[in-house]
């Protein structure tokens, strides 16, 4: 059957995949201009003439960064703080979703452990106080100071309650009665339903842990220990070649412009991610919206 839609919702399509389109743009042709400007030579970034192609081309950008001890050290920062962080992530989002999406006549309080979640979603410490909890710890310049903090993200186990809530209660009802606790009803029944929402927080776990750039900056001492992302933000506000004593490196690096090294620096620090997201990606819309509407 051939539907026929009126003027009205034409004009809104049209407008919608115009808005998103011009979006589109706007996000990715920053991206462009950046691999562009770490793949340019030094004269011509220096001249302005890097756009959205790249201008006598050159790896030499590449190659420092490759050689760079300091970059190489927070990359593997980053890897074991996302390693770290998301799997303790994981693990307390599943067991606190779990509880809260039962009713309250099979959790006592729930109500008031829900708000009280909640609340710390909105209000905190504030900086000085967290600072002070993770000094009286002895955690400064340590990973566990970049995954302690955050190792319980709310919003994300807000995400998997309402997914919990809206899968069917008679499978956790039927497996009670052929004899199965709450751990085995969640390990073998609830995270195997759950897979798209779990994949869904766990890209968000990952993409918060990889560009949370702010905590390195306050418990590291020392920026030897410094994650990726927060390397990455001292080299964009102020980049201090004075430490480079090897002739070799300090020759390559006479041959570059100090755009050309951040951008190369900055567009390794963003392939992770976007490496793992299209694995995620088929996950991410029903993930976001399996449960949200029951009938």
């Amino acid at each position: 059957m051939v539907q026929h839609y009126s003027w009205s919702r034409k004009l809104f399509v049209v407008f919608n995949y115009t808005f998103l389109a011009v979006l589109s743009l706007i996000s990715i042709l920053p991206l462009i201009n950046v691999f562009s400007v770490s793949l340019s030579s030094a004269a011509a970034v220096e001249a302005g003439k890097v756009t959205l192609w790249p201008v006598d081309f050159s790896w030499k950008a590449y190659e420092f960064v490759a050689k760079k001890h300091e970059f190489l050290v927070s990359m593997g920062i980053s890897v074991e703080r996302v390693l770290l962080g998301v799997s303790l992530n994981m693990l307390l989002t599943v067991l606190t979703a779990y509880p809260l999406s039962k009713e309250a006549a099979n959790l006592k309080f729930r109500t008031g452990y829900a708000w009280f979640f909640v609340f710390t979603m909105l209000f905190s410490g504030g900086l000085i106080p967290s600072y002070m909890v993770v000094r009286n710890l002895h955690l400064l310049d340590s990973i566990w100071a970049l995954v302690l903090p955050g190792a319980l993200p709310i919003f994300n186990v807000i995400l998997m309650l309402n997914f919990f809530r809206g899968l069917p209660k008679e499978l956790s009802e039927s497996a009670f009665i052929d004899g199965a606790g709450h751990w085995q009803t969640l390990w073998r029944i609830i995270i195997p339903l759950s897979m798209p929402s779990i994949a869904t927080v766990t890209l968000f776990a990952i993409v918060s842990h990889w560009n949370e750039w702010f905590n390195g900056l306050i418990y590291m001492n020392d920026p030897i220990h410094y994650p990726l992302a927060s390397y990455l933000q001292t080299i964009v506000v102020r980049m201090d070649m004075s430490s480079i004593s090897d002739p070799a490196m300090l020759l390559l690096l006479s041959k570059l412009n100090d755009r050309s090294v951040r951008a190369a620096q900055i567009f390794l620090g963003m392939v992770p991610v976007l490496c793992v997201y299209p694995f995620l990606q088929r996950y991410f819309m029903s993930g976001m919206t399996l449960g949200s509407v029951k009938e």
